[in-house]
């Protein structure tokens, strides 16, 4: 459970140490303040909206106000002291931790936003500070952010990278014939912990890597000669890891152009209709991933928590056409968990919601009931976990083929996971 005591005392040291500057009043009522002059509640979106990493944040910004229009038409957030209409706060953290710290800070400042959510990664560490400080609750869609210091970070829609073992755990049991793989990543706070997952997961399944992962420079352009190196030893399976949608283009651009035929697993496929036309049908078939389009029948199966998703993916897709990808409904999805937190507890205040949102240790997941869990592989039972879709391109057209539950290929393989983990450097008290 979150230590209130522990980041009440950063709060009200917080208030303190910046009440010279703009009055420790000013601060800790200038977001009620705001909220009661126009009955609005508002929610930072701190994420790269601009840049190579502008897939993961831009889109989800779309769908959230795809989601406050629905939520606001029906009356908004309800609370014992009236309705408060959703309004989101945007500011484009360039995915630099600099840029995201200040961001934070006006967001919280300024705007009197009551939560905020993050797609996180590298950007995280520059505003855990003022997460210390301020008490805010924050939210990421990697949990490989999360440890023990980090008490109001949830992670309540995405576990990345861990999720990534569906998609290995199913190929080997629909495809055994496949027996080799190699992998690429970028080298970052993205990159590394997916490509332990990956490791961890090939090795649970039986499947030989035929070299160490090659990790290239994240301002990597020309991605002819990684996928000669990947590609040399004639491998069943190449991974892509977490690689940016900017990445995973060129690079399937280039295992077209060199001629592989084999096995391709991503955690991602953003856009990939553009792939097909940059490539073939016939090259993308059986491409395996972990996103799914929401016109998927399967999401209308009982146990989905996510509000009408075809229609969803319908709105969206008229308004930005050709940009679904994978954090297109993520961030609404996180919205219909603090919704219905802060409906329980009868209140925005962060240190209400994230109570409200963890009591019992359960949660409404998209793809089903959770557990809040993570302490085992991230110090702190701050991720909400379950079932995850491993997704097949089929026709030109993302499927779910199955939903796989995390829990229990965790429950059988953990021990690789952390093996592989501390190997890269990425177990939570490993990162300093």
């Amino acid at each position: 459970m979150v230590d209130f005591r522990r980041f009440s005392i950063g709060r009200r040291r917080f208030l303190k140490t910046t009440s010279s500057l703009i009055g420790a009043s000013a601060l800790s009522g200038l977001g009620s303040a705001a909220r009661a002059a126009d009955d609005v509640v508002r929610i930072g979106f701190l994420a790269p909206l601009t840049g190579p990493v502008a897939a993961w944040g831009k889109p989800g910004l779309d769908g959230c106000q795809i989601w406050a229009e629905w939520v606001n038409e029906e009356g908004g957030i309800k609370l014992p002291d009236g309705n408060r209409k959703v309004e989101f706060v945007s500011y484009d953290n360039e995915y630099d931790p600099a840029v995201a710290r200040t961001g934070a800070t006006k967001l919280i400042r300024e705007d009197g936003v009551s939560f905020i959510m993050m797609l996180g990664g590298d950007t995280w560490p520059g505003v855990q500070p003022v997460a210390d400080r301020t008490g805010m609750l924050f939210s990421t869609l990697l949990p490989s952010d999360l440890s023990p210091d980090t008490p109001t970070l949830v992670a309540p829609a995405e576990v990345h990278p861990v999720y990534n073992v569906t998609g290995v755990a199913w190929l080997a049991e629909n495809k055994p014939d496949l027996k080799t793989a190699v992998m690429c990543a970028q080298d970052d706070a993205l990159g590394l912990p997916s490509v332990a997952t990956y490791l961890a997961a090939f090795e649970a399944a039986g499947i030989e890597m035929l070299e160490e992962p090659l990790l290239f420079d994240p301002a990597t352009t020309d991605f002819a000669p990684v996928v000669t190196r990947l590609i040399a030893g004639n491998p069943d399976i190449v991974c892509l890891d977490t690689c940016y949608s900017d990445y995973v283009h060129p690079i399937c651009e280039q295992l077209f152009q060199q001629g592989y035929k084999g096995q391709i697993i991503s955690c991602t496929a953003d856009f990939y209709d553009q792939i097909i036309a940059k490539t073939s049908k016939e090259f993308m078939e059986g491409f395996v991933f972990q996103f799914p389009d929401f016109d998927d029948p399967a999401l209308n199966a009982e146990g989905i928590n996510f509000r009408d998703p075809n229609r969803f993916f319908e709105v969206y897709n008229e308004r930005h056409p050709g940009e679904w990808g994978a954090v297109s409904w993520e961030y609404a999805s996180i919205m219909d968990l603090w919704k219905a937190a802060a409906e329980k507890a009868g209140s925005v205040e962060p240190e209400a919601v994230l109570a409200a949102m963890q009591d019992g240790g359960k949660g409404l997941h998209a793809f089903g009931e959770a557990d809040w869990w993570g302490e085992d592989l991230f110090g702190i039972n701050n991720a909400l976990v379950g079932n995850w879709p491993v997704v097949v391109i089929e026709d030109g057209k993302a499927v779910i083929k199955e939903m796989r539950s995390i829990p229990d290929w965790y429950a059988a393989h953990g021990d690789l996971l952390k093996k592989h983990m501390e190997a890269y450097g990425q177990m939570w008290n490993q990162r300093g």
